[in-house]
Parts: C-alpha cells; structure tokens; sequence
C-alpha cells in the first residue's frame, strides 16, 4: 500500500506542473496569440493597419511634394527665359539709335556723293549690327507702303494725296522694332489720307 500512495502523489504532481505539457492546459486568449506573434518577430492586425495607413500617407505626400517640386522648377525656368527675354529687349533698346545713325550717314552719303570706301564700310558695319540683332529675335516692323497699324505704327503726320490708298504708309521716319512677339518699339510713320478711297 505505500507504493500506491508514493504513485498516486507522483501522478497528482504531474498534473500540477504545468511546465510537463500535459494535455488538459487552457489555450491563450486572442490578445495574447497577437502577443505571442510580436513575440516571435510576427507583427498584429491592428498595427498592420496603421503601418500600412501611415505608409499611405507618407507616399501620397510624397507625390505631392514631387509635383510641387516639379512645378516649381517649370515655373522657374519659365522666369528666368522671361528675365532674358526681358534683359535682352533693354539691352537692344540701346542699340537701336546706333542703327539709327547709321542709316543716317548712309543716306547723307548718298546724296553728297562722298568716297564709296566709305560708304560700303559703314553699309558693311551696319549689315553686321543687323545680323547680330537677328540672332537675338529681333525683327525690323514693317512699314512703307503698308497699311496703317495703330499696334505697331506711330503716326507722326497724316498727309492727303490721291497717289497712294487712305490709310497707307507713304514714308518711315524711324523703323520700328520687334523681339520675338514684344513691341521694342514702334516705327514713326507718315500716312496718307486720300478722300477718293474712303
């Protein structure tokens, strides 16, 4: 009989200890299956969601912020070819009366009849401020035997005559200017009114 207790005593232990595994343990709640998960490097639901929201948030920023970014640099690059179109435009405006002198000369030489050398070096120097103004956009306006454009002509004086149609450049006093589609400035013009043509 003193071996069936020292049995008996053996077996009830085994039953108390829960570190032997035995059968009749309770499983874990749910929480604790989401602890246990965290605790073998597993992640829970609930901070899935929020990482994946928070991921969500930061990619649509960044989106965001790149077509900003990317806005921003076209707006610059839009600024500053205004600035140089703009640059450019003040700095030919102080070309255009050394041009001015020029065809000045070439017409006085023309009716004093003076030395050809002379005359063909400044048609030449003139020829190449032309050219240099073309490559920058700059284009002369044209006038003489145009109609009258108020947008890109000043009259200075309207004269009658039955020769030319109402409205009609008869003459270009000052040529006018255009860089690219901006008004440098306009060409001073006479125009002829003629009562016949109206």
């Amino acid at each position: 009989m003193a071996i069936n207790k020292d049995q008996d005593q053996t077996v009830q232990t085994m039953e108390n200890d829960p570190s032997n595994g035995s059968p009749h343990e309770s499983l874990p709640p749910a929480d604790s299956q989401d602890l246990s998960q965290e605790a073998q490097g597993g992640v829970s639901r609930q901070e899935y969601d929020r990482v994946s929201k928070e991921r969500d948030a930061l990619l649509d920023r960044l989106a965001r912020l790149q077509a900003e970014f990317e806005n921003a640099r076209k707006r610059n690059a839009r600024e500053q070819a205004d600035f140089r179109e703009y640059a450019t435009a003040d700095a030919v405006k102080n070309f255009l009366p050394v041009l001015d002198n020029f065809n000045l000369a070439l017409r006085s030489q023309k009716s004093e009849a003076a030395d050809s050398a002379m005359r063909s070096g400044l048609e030449l120097i003139r020829k190449q401020l032309e050219d240099v103004l073309i490559r920058l956009g700059v284009q002369p306006i044209p006038a003489q035997g145009q109609t009258f454009d108020p947008r890109v002509h000043e009259a200075i004086e309207m004269v009658e005559s039955n020769a030319h149609g109402d409205h009609e450049v008869i003459e270009e006093l000052q040529r006018g200017y255009k860089l690219k589609d901006r008004l440098l400035r306009p060409a001073m013009v006479r125009v002829a009114t003629n009562p016949a043509k109206k």
